[in-house]
């Protein structure tokens, strides 16, 4: 039986035994700079690949100076969009490549960031608009990042800001949503429910690991289909080991408490 490519990659960046995944983002160096964590691309990449991660994001220089050093395989999403935080409108992200360029330089998906709810979320929706097109005639699996972030918007985790971002992105044809998780199980149900493809929660700000842990729990608890979670796996103190414990809560089931004492046990 013939399996399109597109099912071919998806499998590259996913578990195809538990349909879920997760995802490291290091994008980062674009929009902040080289962070901690990020400084040596390679050495951030083999980490979280050896923890169990089911693919990275990042810009060309990824795949240019740190992708698939050595060790374990892990899947590639090439990040479209792009600003920088001294930019004078850095929540305008703009494209900086192409669905077929990455498929040049081998990439298993793309990935987009979008601003619902900033001035120029409609500059912003035409180009999401224009990569769903080229995803769909190359057979590129597609990451829509969809936050509320705006004038309107004084708490970017509020349910119905995170509900509206996250249907924008399945509606407009993205395969995943990467999105706020909204608190507690209980209100992000409503995002999952509200949102036809699957929903991936992003991690913000660096938080405790118990907190991190407790998080991806009770998304998984209420339907997400994994996580994309960057300082708080990268810049760990053990990357690999942070990772291997995530992936044991999205792929295996393990609850939070359980996940905490893999970590432990594991140092």
């Amino acid at each position: 039986m013939f399996t399109s490519g597109k099912a071919v990659r998806m499998e590259r960046i996913m578990n195809r035994n538990t349909g879920k995944t997760v995802i490291v983002p290091m994008d980062h160096g674009v929009t902040v700079g080289p962070i901690d964590g990020l400084i040596n691309l390679s050495a951030a990449v083999d980490m979280v690949a050896e923890g169990g991660a089911n693919a990275v994001i990042g810009h060309l220089g990824l795949p240019k100076f740190g992708h698939r050093n050595y060790g374990r395989d892990v899947g590639l999403i090439l990040h479209l969009s792009a600003a920088s935080i001294l930019s004078p409108k850095p929540n305008k992200k703009v494209l900086v490549n192409t669905v077929e360029n990455a498929l040049r330089v081998g990439a298993d998906g793309v990935s987009i960031h979008i601003n619902i709810g900033d001035e120029n979320e409609a500059e912003m929706l035409r180009d999401f608009g224009k990569v769903v097109v080229e995803c769909i005639y190359w057979g590129m699996p597609l990451i829509a990042m969809m936050y509320p972030r705006g004038p309107k918007i004084d708490d970017e985790k509020d349910v119905e800001h995170v509900k509206l971002a996250a249907r924008i992105g399945a509606e407009l044809g993205a395969d995943f949503v990467k999105t706020n998780y909204t608190g507690d199980p209980e209100s992000f149900a409503r995002v999952v429910e509200g949102c036809p493809a699957p929903v991936l929660i992003a991690g913000g700000s660096k938080a405790g690991d118990k907190e991190m842990f407790e998080m991806i729990e009770g998304a998984m608890q209420v339907g997400a289909k994994g996580l994309s979670i960057g300082r708080n796996a990268f810049q760990h103190r053990t990357p690999s080991l942070f990772v291997k414990a995530a992936c044991a809560i999205v792929h295996d089931g393990i609850s939070a408490a359980e996940a905490m004492a893999m970590l432990e046990a594991d140092q």
